[in-house]
């Protein structure tokens, strides 16, 4: 007969609880893992999505003076940006928050949009993403509605 330790007044069987312990470890890691892989694939999909969505040149004829507010998201990259127009012609973009990964770079658009006066710009390399995102908000915010 071999020695149990006890603990409230019952048998401590130490096997069964480091079984139990690394079972429900691996389970854990194994449901982390899953969403691991979830979250990249609804990452890749959403961006992958942004390669055909064209970029809407606004009117700017139609826009009245103000601020107008913008924002578009393609999991995980996001802006939220604002654009000034005043005499129909587009005065400053702020760029109010802009979740981006590696796509900093992409920070110099709102710049050369207010320069020629147009959303469509060259997107920039290493930063596609958030390029594309940047754009995208800018053209919300400036579609008139």
């Amino acid at each position: 007969m071999h020695w149990m330790p006890h603990f409230a007044g019952k048998e401590f069987d130490m096997g069964k609880t480091l079984k139990r312990i690394i079972a429900a470890l691996l389970v854990i890691v194994s449901l982390f893992a899953a969403g691991i892989f979830i979250m990249t694939k609804m990452s890749e999909k959403s961006l992958e999505g942004l390669a055909v969505i064209e970029i809407q040149e606004p009117d700017l004829n139609t826009l009245s003076d103000g601020t107008y507010k913008g924002s578009y998201s393609a999991f995980p990259v996001s802006a939220d940006v604002e654009v000034d127009i005043k005499g129909h012609r587009i005065e400053a973009i702020r760029i109010i928050k802009h979740d981006n990964g590696q796509g900093k770079g992409a920070e110099i658009l709102p710049a050369k949009v207010v320069l020629t006066q147009k959303v469509g710009q060259d997107l920039v390399s290493g930063a596609t993403y958030s390029s594309k995102v940047i754009l995208l908000a800018i053209s919300d915010a400036l579609d008139g509605e």
